[in-house]
């Protein structure tokens, strides 16, 4: 197949920023045509759409299963069990929310979500966005190649080599200058997160427990709600992710996915959210049937314990499945992570960006994908290197940033300039506000606990019920609010018909939106707040990595 720019088929007027985002879909299962409008009746006609469109949400949903997730996941299923498995069904539809909405903006802008960031609230909110992304994403991928090093530990390969070569295979992977390849080599690292099953069948964990814990909220008896609440919300960290929206969109956006194939790509991600959320649950499962009733139960150390574990009480060949398997995971999620910000940073530094252009024709692209995952295996190789507390800082600042992402997913989604007839509705508004909040109130905990480790759990309780009340009262107030300005101006309905056809026009085309006061004072709040957790996480992460 051609690597060719073919855009003799597309409408000359457009909104992407690079003309490789243009022409026909070159899928790891199958290729449309650009200007292919024939309507899909059957069946096989349906599934041969899927095949070619399928992609992206696996990708995105399956690197979100990386090292860092492997370690949670292990974490609370040999400290507590399945006690905690109900918190991967409600993570379920914020994953779906958030996720539907940027594969919205994707389809129907042709544009990354960092570039729109810039051009519709301006550089200085671009610039904090891009700045935080690209240090927590980079500190993300340092953590993937520590999940590799431990999976090499279990095997007796040689770390050195065994890093260096991974590096240099994932860079090969993304630089080969052909979309449809690198989607036929992240596919079949999607293929290998199965691996997980025949370790959940070889440890057969009780169904019934699994089922029950699975939909039924609890707590672990005589566990202290401090530690447990720490656990939950490094759940919610590293299920969903700030890097998940930027990927996700560019990638959407370089598959050259149009609106006319949302409900494929939602079926797409459908399936990848199944996928994450069985994968975690057999990670949960597995781990706490290996050391119920054992003395390592409620002694995590880390992913390279469950693997020895699972060798010494399952099978030899159980530990070797969970080191490979944490291997491809933390490939992928390098891989994700990675284009993830090499995307963005694209996006404003107006680079070339592109899979389906070769590395010369590409360069600032390509080079911060490489520089990115030299510099993480290079710290990953350095004696000493605190290692840990890097982890650590991955899911604090992943917590901590998340509800600045998703304000911004908010917003963007709400403005008609962008998706026209594909704006929110008032109802995934008011759920999406109420994610927020509780994200909002996540953060503060974890920064607190991060700040003062002796938090009590009646100190966290304290904070969720203000931040509760506060959340209740604003929501009063900015329904009073809209509800006087809409009975003063008239509302102009939104004709959703013509959804089919919409695409947003050029960005220099579009009116520069205004800020209102209300909104301007809010996200001054929100990044103040950010700015000053982030300086205090990164004080004491450094002071406990000196040994203060």
């Amino acid at each position: 197949m051609s690597n060719n720019i073919d855009t003799s088929s597309t409408p000359p007027v457009t909104a992407a920023l690079d003309s490789a985002h243009i022409g026909d879909i070159h899928g790891a299962l199958g290729t449309i045509k650009a200007g292919d409008t024939a309507p899909r009746r059957k069946l096989s006609a349906k599934l041969r759409t899927l095949l070619a469109i399928m992609g992206p949400g696996l990708i995105v949903m399956v690197g979100d299963n990386d090292a860092g997730a492997f370690g949670t996941y292990t974490q609370a299923g040999q400290n507590y069990g399945t006690t905690l498995l109900w918190t991967l069904l409600l993570l379920a539809p914020v994953l779906f929310i958030s996720q539907e909405m940027v594969l919205r903006l994707g389809t129907v802008t042709g544009v990354g979500h960092a570039r729109l960031i810039f051009e519709r609230f301006g550089k200085f909110w671009g610039a904090f966005s891009v700045i935080d992304l690209f240090v927590l994403n980079a500190l993300t991928i340092v953590t993937e190649f520590i999940g590799i090093s431990l999976g090499l530990s279990y095997l007796g390969i040689p770390q050195i080599p065994g890093i260096i070569v991974s590096a240099g295979a994932v860079i090969a992977a993304v630089s080969t200058g052909s979309f449809r390849r690198f989607e036929r080599l992240s596919l079949i690292l999607v293929v290998g997160s199965f691996l997980l099953i025949p370790i959940f069948l070889m440890v057969h964990p009780p169904l019934g427990q699994i089922g029950h814990n699975f939909v039924i909220p609890g707590m672990p008896a005589g566990a202290e709600l401090s530690t447990v609440m720490l656990l939950i919300i490094g759940i919610v960290g590293t299920t969903v992710a700030p890097w998940q929206l930027f990927f996700q969109q560019s990638y959407v956006v370089d598959k050259r996915i149009t609106p006319r194939f949302m409900n494929y790509e939602k079926a797409d991600l459908v399936i990848g959210i199944v996928i994450v959320i069985v994968g975690a649950a057999a990670i949960f499962s597995f781990t706490a049937a290996t050391f119920a009733g054992r003395h390592e139960f409620g002694n995590f150390t880390d992913a390279l314990g469950v693997a020895v574990g699972l060798g010494k009480y399952v099978a030899p060949f159980a530990g070797v499945l969970f080191a490979i398997a944490l291997i491809d995971a933390s490939i992928i999620g390098a891989a994700a992570v990675g284009l993830s910000t090499s995307y963005a940073l694209s996006d404003v530094l107006n680079f070339k960006h592109s899979l389906h252009r070769k590395p010369w024709d590409a360069k600032g692209f390509y080079a911060v994908f490489a520089g990115l995952l030299v510099v993480a295996a290079v710290i990953v190789l350095i004696p000493g290197s605190p290692l840990g507390l890097l982890t650590v800082a991955v899911q604090v600042l992943a917590g901590i940033l998340l509800p600045s992402a998703v304000v911004f997913l908010l917003l963007l989604c709400n403005d008609k300039e962008v998706l026209g007839p594909w704006v929110n509705g008032k109802w995934l508004n008011i759920v999406t506000s109420a994610v927020i909040a509780i994200l909002v109130m996540l953060s503060i905990v974890l920064t607190s606990s991060v700040l003062f480790p002796d938090i009590s759990g009646a100190t966290i309780l304290w904070i969720l019920g203000i931040g509760s009340s506060l959340a209740i009262v604003f929501a009063v107030c900015f329904a009073i609010t809209r509800r006087i300005r809409s009975s003063s101006m008239a509302a102009i309905p939104i004709d959703r018909t013509q959804r089919a056809g919409w695409r947003m026009p050029p960005i220099s085309q579009l009116t520069r939106p205004e800020m209102s006061p209300g909104r301007k004072i809010g996200l001054t709040v929100l990044r103040g707040y950010l700015l000053i957790a982030m300086l205090l996480v990164i004080v004491r992460v450094v002071q406990l990595a000196l040994g203060h």
